[in-house]
């Protein structure tokens, strides 16, 4: 665990400025404000349901509709910060960052470091009162390998024994090397020893299904009627596009360190109007509008967080004039990623000038961003002299129409916006825009039906590969068409190199390659910025992890 170990000192030592999360790409006006209840219900008017209760309500925002509560199709920071504290995998996060006993009790590994042997709590149960058994995490993880499923997670199980040719279609679920030996022990195989796996196995993905439950309901994690999970709080509304809420679940293992009552979830797209609504006390935590950024820095409700992770934009290599390298590349050299942090984010990230971001040390006790050094960055001249390399391999007499397609958010508007003033300014190109619905535009990128799209990334663990993995040829994570066999390669032989040092030196070739090859583009790298109401305490953020509210507490 010593990379790992590295990157937890460097998380919580280096002090990042803030930045908004990923994923604020959409939703609805929220229900009505929880200061404004009616007399109906006999509740004082003008006072809040916590108020006239005794009981702690957190008031948080999501931004949009929860991709899927399925754990194997919620791979994304929306899905995440509910599945985090509505369910519970084998491990979890603690305060540290560092991956404990979660629903597994005990957790014993062979002496090779490939055969891991989990001993289910006899605590743990499901929400509805059911136990969780060894099998359920059997069922889960086979759902989201099964092709059918088509889980855009499936690619960081692949470390299992069968488990890629499974999900590859050319192999069978039972070649997995997962067994449920009883109800209480759960084992897995690896194909090499991963110094990773258990962190990996925190992320929601791996968490379990009530094997029963799924098998007489194969919609039971679409309403909150019919959900069941095994984490802290119990899903108990769900208001699609506008609410969620969440109760303490009795019937969690540690159900005893759990403070709160309730949280409840706006999905507020807009961070002008969520700002408006902490102001209101319809919120006890939002994230900070980048246009009064500047008047908040000093704060003392701000609260600064590291996060792993990077905001980019993906070309699709099949459609002109982005199947030109060299074009890919004046475009990413046009882009001015100091005065987009700087004046249009105003949050104070990092500018991103390589695909993998900071917080990873290497053997040689250097930083992997510092190593590999800078690999794109604003060169105006040089951009313009690759667009006209380019248009004439091509045989280009004009560039064929450019569209830079976004999600919908103000924020990610205004970083279109900044990026189709800087083509036209150092390229001469007129860019149209492209605002698409969240779930519209997620389905069609995967669909790779946009040419220039807007797109982010947050580390599933702690190690530069999760990043690079994902433009493999044929990963869910490419949507850019791009294919690489040295790539590919490079890939392969870091997975399955034991001597650190090589293994550093193939993952910098790998970030180098990519940025050469360009089918995407670095803007800038996370962090975590929010405003928190005095009287909030205990929300755990993990610079390489997810939301967590076991141990908030609100007084």
């Amino acid at each position: 665990m010593k990379k790992w170990l590295t990157f937890l000192m460097v998380a919580m030592l280096a002090l990042v400025l803030a930045a908004c999360t990923a994923n604020k790409d959409a939703g609805k006006e929220p229900e009505e404000p929880a200061d404004t209840t009616s007399t109906d219900d006999g509740k004082e008017e003008g006072k809040t349901e916590e108020a006239t209760s005794g009981e702690k309500i957190l008031l948080m925002n999501n931004g949009e509709e929860p991709t899927s509560f399925d754990p194997s199709i919620g791979f994304n920071a929306v899905s995440w910060s509910a599945l985090n504290n509505i369910m519970e995998g084998l491990t979890r996060l603690d305060e540290d960052h560092k991956a404990v006993e979660a629903t597994a009790e005990k957790i014993d590994i062979s002496e090779d470091g490939l055969t891991y042997t989990f001993t289910i709590r006899d605590g743990a149960k499901w929400s509805n009162g059911d136990p969780v058994v060894a099998g359920d995490f059997v069922f889960a993880w086979k759902h989201m390998l099964n092709p059918e499923t088509a889980s855009p997670a499936a690619f960081l199980a692949y470390f299992i024994e069968g488990a890629e040719a499974y999900n590859n279609g050319e192999g069978s679920a039972d070649d997995i090397a997962i067994e449920a030996q009883d109800d209480k022990t759960f084992v897995v195989k690896l194909t090499a020893p991963n110094e990773a796996f258990l962190n990996i196995i925190t992320n929601p993905s791996f968490f379990p299904i009530n094997e029963k439950v799924a098998s007489a309901d194969p919609a039971w994690h679409t309403e909150a009627a019919t959900f069941v999970g095994n984490g802290p709080f119990k899903l108990t509304a769900w208001d699609h596009d506008v609410s969620f809420e969440f109760e303490k679940n009795e019937h969690y293992w540690d159900a005893g360190a759990v403070k709160l009552d309730k949280v409840h979830w706006a999905m507020v797209n807009d961070s002008t109007t969520a700002y408006q609504m902490y102001q209101a006390n319809e919120l006890d935590v939002t994230g900070v509008p980048s246009e009064i950024a500047d008047q908040l820095k000093d704060s003392e409700e701000l609260r600064i967080d590291d996060q792993a992770g990077l905001y980019f934009y993906r070309f699709n290599t099949s459609m002109e004039p982005f199947t030109n390298k060299k074009i890919r590349q004046a475009f990413a050299f046009a882009v001015d990623q100091e005065e987009i942090v700087n004046f249009v984010t105003k949050n104070g990230e990092k500018p991103a000038h390589g695909f993998v971001t900071y917080g990873f040390i290497g053997p040689d006790g250097q930083e992997f961003r510092d190593s590999v050094g800078d690999l794109v960055s604003f060169d105006p001249e040089k951009a313009k002299q690759l667009l006209e390399e380019g248009m004439k391999e091509e045989g280009y007499s004009e560039l064929p129409k450019v569209t830079i397609s976004y999600s919908t958010s103000e924020s990610h508007q205004n970083i279109a916006i900044a990026l189709q003033s800087k083509f036209k300014e150092v390229l001469g190109v007129d860019a149209e825009l492209q605002n698409v619905e969240s779930g519209v535009f997620l389905s069609e990128q995967k669909e790779f039906k946009y040419q220039m799209s807007r797109s982010s990334f947050l580390h599933d663990y702690a190690d530069p590969v999760n990043a690079l993995e994902s433009f493999i040829t044929g990963s869910s994570m490419n949507r850019t068409t791009w294919s690489n066999a040295e790539y590919d390669k490079l890939i392969a032989d870091i997975k399955n190199e034991t001597d650190e040092n090589k293994r550093w030196e193939l993952l910098k070739q790998a970030d180098t390659l990519l940025m050469d090859e360009m089918p995407v583009f670095p803007l800038y790298f996370y962090n975590q910025t929010s405003l928190e109401k005095p009287g909030v305490s205990g929300i755990l953020r993990h610079p390489v992890g997810y939301v967590d509210l076991k141990y908030a507490d609100k007084n």
